[in-house]
């Protein structure tokens, strides 16, 4: 009878074998070259061209590649993150400024100043108030959809931050030159996107394209964004309000 048949376990050599496979498919990834994005700022002259800024920092980019092919597809959905990201509040500053993360990763917020603070995101992506929490404790918040949440400190005003959640593990934050490299990407044909502050979403959409990675070709750019000359990291409060600066010290702007 179908409701009594019995489902015959795999035998041991073919799950070792399976195991195996994996692990070969995890160890030549690890060793494919990294793929190497170079990023950098423009601004738009009068004649309508794009010339660079010149911009001695072109950090906190991000880059990240989603899969197109079956085969990328089933290799993204294996890898699973190395580590717990951490948004670090130290000397009224968040640490780094920048996050990219994995939709379903879990951040934690310790609060490494000697005072209170209150993170609060209430903007495009996760909304969230951790509330006040004291210095040496520490909250966390799982970011469960793609978007890009902007954080602010609800009582430094000089305080910033912003997560970045993608669905797709093969991510990468530029550094100050706009070098990115990121690690363990399958061969392949992947959308890729990119993300500033800094930029324009008309600039940033413009800098989507499709991407085919290689054992030869995995060095890409360079991407040139627009640079917004208006971008300012001014904003109000959790409730939408004007700040007030407090008498207490540790709580003023440096």
């Amino acid at each position: 009878m179908f409701g009594s048949a019995r489902i015959r376990p795999l035998p041991v050599r073919c799950l070792a074998a399976l195991v195996w496979l994996c692990a070969c498919g995890k160890d030549a990834r690890a060793q494919q070259p990294p793929v190497d994005v170079k990023v950098e700022f423009v601004r738009a002259t009068a004649a309508k061209k794009q010339v660079s800024t010149g911009s001695a920092d072109v950090s906190n980019v991000a880059v990240w590649l989603t899969p197109l092919d079956p085969s990328a597809e089933r290799a993204a959905s294996t890898t699973a993150a190395k580590f717990v990201p951490k948004l670090v509040q130290r000397n009224k500053v968040f640490e780094p400024h920048m996050l990219v993360i994995h939709v379903g990763t879990v951040v934690q917020f310790p609060n490494k100043d000697p005072f209170f603070h209150n993170v609060f995101s209430l903007f495009d992506g996760k909304r969230f108030d951790l509330g006040l929490y004291e210095a040496g404790s520490a909250k966390s918040v799982r970011f469960d959809r793609p978007g890009v949440s902007s954080l602010f400190c609800n009582i430094h005003p000089q305080m910033s931050a912003v997560v970045v959640t993608v669905d797709t593990p093969y991510y990468g934050v530029s550094d100050a030159e706009g070098r990115i490299s990121i690690h363990e990407v399958p061969d392949g044909r992947y959308q890729l996107q990119v993300w500033s502050e800094r930029s324009t979403p008309d600039s940033l959409k413009l800098a989507e394209r499709v991407i085919t990675i290689s054992a030869t070709t995995r060095d890409f750019g360079p991407i040139r964004i627009l640079e917004n000359p208006e971008f300012t990291l001014a904003h109000k409060n959790k409730y939408g309000q004007d700040y007030v600066l407090p008498s207490n010290p540790d709580y003023l702007p440096h």
